[in-house]
């Protein structure tokens, strides 16, 4: 219910103004005999015993409220009394009723405002809950994503590897081929150098004599020596292999290193070198480098990756052209070839993943972005530039402390 719609009585109306003051004032307008009481006779000023005289309503909005009683003979001025006590009333009744109002009024804004207060409680509630629930499955997407990439920079790493392996595996089976030929020559020697020991623990000169000859031991001595030599230096090709492919096993490693990228190009050059076209030539232009704190497994990757490409850029014969110096405060480090060459239109796309020009089965579509992304947590950059008919080279920025 609203409070302004309540009637007001005279005792509440006139409950503002000081007693003294109305009293005093009502004494000097109706006399000394009067009395002011509220139509249910509740006395609010004056005698407690009405007076003989003139009895007038004070009246609001037409209803009396109350009375005034007063032996005072001069009518006029029980009137003009009367009239005063009445604008007090509507003053008072209106006052009264604006501050209902503005009570009301305040009242329901704040009600509204609890009840938006509440509403904003419970929509943040539901944002938290929302918020809560959205970065759980962000971060379950994201560890998937996370996850399907690690798969696919191991399958190119794979990949590489397996194109790497066949390389490799070229070149460690050329000495060793030639190493277990000369190890079977070598134990025929043998056989017949035992046909010297019967006449050797016999003391037969002569016998011991036609035997080394009729072995032809002479031969056997200058052509063991080679065979010795040169199964070394096949022992040494495969160790030196093998000593380069060490810097791909510790690929997926987090450990940083201080190395000299040259050293890693040329290991990686080594091994790439049994993976080349018959026709295809590898030239290395390395000037002196600074030490470099990096992932050298990670950078190793990426040299590969280019000069896999490089190659499979060549049609017939060709030139693969690696070069390291310094420039810029940055190491740079370029791989290029003078095969086919990228066209214009696809240079823009070449480091976005899965995005290959080679055939359906040829390749995964990630090396060059496996190379970006290394060179990127490097804080280094890679750039391209190809010209269709002449070639292509890639530069790698590497930017030093």
């Amino acid at each position: 219910m609203k409070h302004f719609d309540r009637e007001l009585s005279l005792r509440e109306l006139l409950s503002g103004i000081s007693r003294d003051k109305l009293h005093k004032a009502l004494t000097m307008l109706a006399g000394e005999e009067f009395r002011l009481s509220e139509t249910s006779g509740a006395l609010l000023f004056g005698n407690a015993q009405a007076p003989t005289g003139t009895r007038l309503p004070l009246q609001l909005d037409v209803e009396p409220l109350g009375y005034l009683e007063s032996s005072e003979s001069d009518e006029n001025r029980l009137h003009a009394t009367v009239a005063l006590l009445e604008l007090l009333m509507h003053a008072t009744a209106r006052y009264r009723m604006a501050s209902d109002l503005h009570t009301e009024a305040v009242s329901a804004d704040y009600e509204e405002l609890q009840r938006r207060h509440a509403d904003l409680q419970a929509s943040e509630a539901r944002y938290k809950a929302l918020a809560n629930e959205l970065e759980e499955r962000v971060q379950t997407q994201v560890k998937t994503i996370e996850d399907a990439q690690r798969q696919l920079y191991q399958a190119e790493k794979l990949a590489s590897i397996g194109q790497l392996a066949a390389g490799v595996a070229h070149e460690i089976n050329n000495p060793i081929g030639f190493i277990r030929s000369n190890l079977n020559t070598a134990r025929d020697y043998v056989e017949k150098f035992k046909l010297l020991a019967e006449p050797a623990r016999n003391g037969d000169a002569a016998g011991l004599s036609a035997a080394w000859r009729a072995a032809d031991l002479d031969f056997v001595l200058e052509d063991f020596s080679g065979l010795l030599d040169e199964s070394l230096s096949g022992a040494d090709r495969v160790a030196r292999i093998v000593a380069d492919l060490k810097g791909f096993s510790n690929v997926d490693s987090a450990e940083e290193a201080m190395v000299d990228l040259n050293d890693n190009l040329r290991a990686v050059t080594n091994i790439v070198a049994g993976k080349l076209g018959e026709q295809v030539e590898m030239a290395l232009d390395l000037q002196p480098l600074p030490r470099l704190l990096c992932l050298p497994g990670h950078l190793n990757q990426v040299f590969l990756n280019l000069l896999l490409n490089a190659n499979q850029a060549i049609s017939g014969a060709g030139k693969i052209t690696v070069r390291s110096d310094v420039a810029d405060h940055a190491i740079r480090i370029q791989v290029g070839d003078d095969g086919c060459g990228i066209p214009a239109e696809v240079l823009p796309r070449i480091f976005e993943p899965f995005f290959t020009t080679r055939d359906v089965g040829s390749g995964t579509g990630l090396g060059l972005t496996v190379c970006r992304d290394i060179v990127s947590a490097h804080g280094g950059r890679i750039e391209v530039d190809s010209e269709v008919g002449k070639g292509t080279v890639f530069s790698i920025h590497l930017p030093l402390p």
